[in-house]
C-alpha cells in the first residue's frame, strides 16, 4: 500500500510515540477538556454522502455519550473515527448499524439515513439493516463452525443462495476478497476458531462481506493482533474501499493516516473536527483535535 502523503505517517508516528511518553501530561487533562466545543469545524457535511447523520444524540440511561454529532459518511470512502478512550466514538460507529438496540438502556435520537432512507424508522428491519451496514470487531469472533460455515451463516439465512453451487461461489468470493482463501482452501471444514488472530479477523471479514453490505463499520479491527497482521488487514481495508464504503475507529493515529481519505475526531461525546486525514494531522483547526495528535492528552 502507498502512503498517502509523504511524511504523514512519520507525523503519526510521532505524535503515537509522544501519546505513549507523556503520561504525567495524562495527569493533566482535565485543563484541556475545558475548553468549549461550540460547533463542529471542518468538513462534516458532504454532497450525496452514503451515510448522513444530523443531530445524533445517544443517551445510556441518563448519561448522555453522543451530543448533537452530525457527519456524512461519502460513497467508497474510508473515514476514521479517532479520539480518547470513552469520547463516543465507538457509541457513534454502533449506531450506525443499531447495534445499541441490543443495550436495553440506549436511546439513539436525531436522524441517521443510508441513502436517504431513516434507519430508525419503525418500518425498517434492524436484521436487514445489519446485512446493508456489517460489522467487524475488536476481537475476531468466529462462530465455532468451519470456515466454510463461518463465510456461509450469514448466505444462508438471508436465503442469498438458491442452491449449493451458489453458496460456494459465495464462500469462495468472500474468501479471495479477505485475502483468506489461499490459505485455507485446503481446510474449509476445518474449524474457524483455530485459525491464528490475523486469519480470524479476516474471516470474519469475509463472514460480513458474504451478505454484500453496502457500508462496513470496523471497531479497532487490528487492535488485538500483532504488527504484520495488522498490515494485512490495512491493506485489506485499501483494497474493500473499491467496493465499500468504511467507516474504522482506531486509536492508532498511524493507521488512521494509512488507511483513511477523511477523519472524524471526537472528544467528550461531541464531534470536534472533521477533514481531510492529511490536513487533519499536519494542520488541525481546532487547539483539541491538536492536543490529542500531538499526545498533549489522549
Amino acid at each position: 500500500m502507498t502512503t498517502q502523503v509523504n511524511g504523514l505517517d512519520s507525523l503519526a508516528l510521532r505524535a503515537d510515540d509522544m501519546a505513549t511518553q507523556n503520561n504525567s501530561e495524562n495527569l493533566t487533562a482535565d485543563k484541556h477538556q475545558d475548553v468549549e466545543v461550540l460547533e463542529t469545524i471542518g468538513e462534516n457535511i458532504l454532497e450525496n454522502p452514503k451515510f448522513s447523520t444530523r443531530n445524533v444524540n445517544v443517551f445510556y440511561g441518563e448519561k448522555q455519550a453522543i451530543f448533537d454529532a452530525s457527519l456524512d459518511i461519502g460513497q467508497n470512502e474510508v473515514i476514521a473515527l479517532i479520539g480518547p478512550s470513552g469520547c463516543g466514538k465507538s457509541t457513534y460507529l454502533r449506531a450506525l448499524n443499531r447495534m445499541n438496540d441490543t443495550i436495553d438502556s440506549c436511546r439513539v435520537s436525531g436522524q441517521l439515513k443510508l441513502d436517504g432512507e431513516d434507519i430508525y424508522d419503525k418500518k425498517m428491519d434492524p436484521v436487514l439493516l445489519r446485512a446493508r451496514v456489517g460489522m467487524v470487531f475488536q476481537k475476531p469472533n468466529p462462530f465455532p463452525k468451519s470456515i466454510y460455515d463461518n463465510v456461509a451463516y450469514g448466505p444462508r439465512i438471508h436465503g442469498l443462495a438458491k442452491n449449493s453451487t451458489d453458496l460456494d461461489e459465495i464462500v469462495i468470493t468472500s474468501l479471495e476478497r479477505a485475502g483468506l482463501f489461499n490459505e485455507v482452501k485446503d481446510r474449509l471444514t476445518a474449524p474457524g476458531t483455530g485459525l491464528s488472530g490475523g486469519q480470524q479477523q479476516r474471516l470474519c471479514i469475509a463472514r460480513t462481506i458474504a451478505v454484500s453490505p453496502e457500508v462496513i463499520l470496523m471497531d479497532e479491527p487490528a487492535s488485538a493482533l500483532d504488527p504484520i497482521a495488522t498490515a494485512i488487514i490495512e491493506e485489506l481495508i485499501d483494497e474493500l474501499r473499491e467496493n465499500y464504503t468504511i467507516a474504522i475507529v482506531t486509536h492508532s493515529m498511524q493507521q488512521a493516516a494509512r488507511v483513511s481519505q477523511r477523519t472524524a475526531y471526537f472528544h467528550l461525546g461531541k464531534l470536534v473536527e472533521v477533514g481531510e486525514t492529511n490536513l487533519i494531522f499536519t494542520n488541525p483547526r481546532h487547539q483539541l483535535t491538536e492536543n490529542y495528535i500531538t499526545g498533549k492528552f489522549g
